[in-house]
């Protein structure tokens, strides 16, 4: 059976790249009928953030990727956490001394970076791995401090296949005897992981293309003890541009920040899904069922995949209209909440603005007006293509007072029909009502909707009122 993990570090936000990699260990396994691990990394405490690995849970529950197994469901192969399994990585370090894959080291970390230097490609050349395993052992017993390093002992080429990048070749020579099992009896990344997805039975393991350079360590590891290593799977990572990665710490979004922005869960899943994978059609919007039906390893993508916020913002739009009414306008419930403290016709307005906007913020920027009328300049009325002036703006308004005034029925189509009557009788061209009006009732150039909508949903009191308003200005 199929099993891949998700096994991220709580160490706050979830970053897109993060997410990416989460959604393509989940379709992997899914695809294929397979089984979704998730595995929370905390041997790093220094960079632990409380509350992150709640943060972890809500955002992988909210596009839907539930997990087969983990800390908080448990199964056959945990505990899930790492920090709870330290005693397994010890025995399995001392285990790996043994075999002669491992070696103790008693030198200080000042002296290990003392000797590097990575700019010159210059390795900790480690004096302890000459001490008999013995007399070690006796130093150990005496209480001296240690750490478990790597003994890399091959020489020539390590060979080994990527799902994505094909057969890959790295020389021994520039691996570094790093350390497995620190001082304080925690692992590090590279030999938890090794311990943990052979444990667990892992089949299938993403990450990012710069692990690559350190697959023949892990694959080391799985040789000493005598482990299959599982399917690898390097994927490019996300970048800003072409020169930049995208990342968390420059500003950039994460999916928290996205999702506060106005972008629905939905569309940000589906997106991330494209930054390295396409489905060899001309098909962009895809749920998550219709991914885990579509979804093939050998897709994946060699190159760099560029974050475009614009091609999300579409993307997020055709999600938007996509929901039926009654979604979107509980979805812009609390939009209205923040943007208005008077009484208007929010059901109208959610109807007017589901086709208008990209994403739930642009309900506040294309709405402010409706809170309050701007201060706007009276050449907001001159407007060439509608063919009117201030002149025109005035005659119309003050025609259009009292027929908007005896309107009874207050409904879109009833306030239609009634401008629309009006501009026949008095010879002129719908516009040429319809745009002073829609003008006055915003003070905007630009409305997420005409003149009768934006009275619709200010009222039959403020639409009069603001119409006042206008004539007192063009006076």
């Amino acid at each position: 059976m199929i099993r891949t993990r998700f096994a991220p570090s709580p160490t706050g936000y979830m970053h897109i790249g993060n997410l990416r990699t989460a959604l393509y260990e989940y379709l992997i396994a899914k695809s294929q009928n397979g089984r979704f691990i998730l595995r929370i990394e905390d041997t790093d405490q220094k960079r632990y953030v409380e509350g992150a690995t709640d943060i972890i849970y809500s955002t992988l529950k909210r596009v839907g990727m539930n997990w087969d197994e983990g800390p908080d469901i448990g199964g056959d192969f945990g505990p899930y956490v790492q920090s709870q399994r330290k005693n397994i990585y010890t025995e399995y370090a001392h285990k790996l001394v043994e075999l002669g894959g491992a070696h103790y080291c008693f030198c200080s970390q000042t002296e290990a970076d003392e000797q590097k230097d990575e700019e010159q490609n210059i390795k900790f050349q480690d004096p302890c791995k000459l001490i008999p395993l013995d007399e070690a052992k006796k130093r150990i017993a005496a209480g001296e401090p240690y750490v478990i390093r790597q003994t890399i002992r091959k020489k020539g080429t390590s060979v080994f296949k990527d799902v994505v990048y094909g057969e890959i070749e790295i020389d021994y020579d520039e691996l570094d005897e790093g350390v497995l099992l620190k001082s304080d009896g925690m692992p590090t990344y590279n030999f938890a992981n090794v311990v943990d997805d052979h444990l667990m039975e892992i089949t299938h393991v993403v990450r990012g293309n710069e692990y690559i350079s350190s697959t023949p360590k892990y694959n080391l590891i799985y040789e000493d003890f005598g482990w299959e290593p599982p399917v690898y799977v390097h994927v490019p990572q996300v970048m800003k541009d072409a020169q930049h990665k995208l990342s968390k710490r420059n500003g950039d979004a994460s999916f928290q920040d996205l999702v506060a922005k106005g972008y629905l869960p939905e569309a940000i899943l589906n997106y991330i899904a494209l930054l390295g994978w396409n489905p060899g059609t001309e098909q962009e919007i895809f749920s998550l069922e219709e991914l885990k039906q579509v979804f093939s390893m050998e897709r994946l993508n060699k190159s760099p995949a560029i974050f475009d916020i614009a091609k999300l913002t579409w993307m997020n739009g055709c999600y938007i209209r996509a929901l039926s009414p009654q979604d979107f306008h509980k979805l812009a419930i609390p939009y209205y909440e923040k943007a208005f403290t008077h009484p208007l016709n929010l059901e109208f307005l959610s109807t007017v603005l589901q086709p208008r906007v990209e994403t739930l913020a642009d309900i506040v920027t294309q709405t402010d007006f409706l809170e309050k009328l701007p201060d706007y300049d009276v050449s907001l009325f001159q407007n060439k293509k509608m063919k009117t002036d201030e002149a025109i703006a005035k005659a119309s308004l003050e025609k259009a007072l009292p027929v908007i005034s005896a309107v009874e029925e207050w409904s879109n189509e009833a306030l239609f029909v009634a401008l629309k009557q009006l501009a026949e009788t008095e010879g002129l061209k719908n516009g040429q009502v319809l745009y002073p009006v829609r003008i006055a009732l915003s003070g905007k150039e630009t409305t997420p909707g005409g003149a009768t909508e934006l009275a619709v949903i200010l009222g039959k009191d403020e639409t009069l009122n603001r119409i006042k308003q206008a004539l007192a200005k063009l006076a």
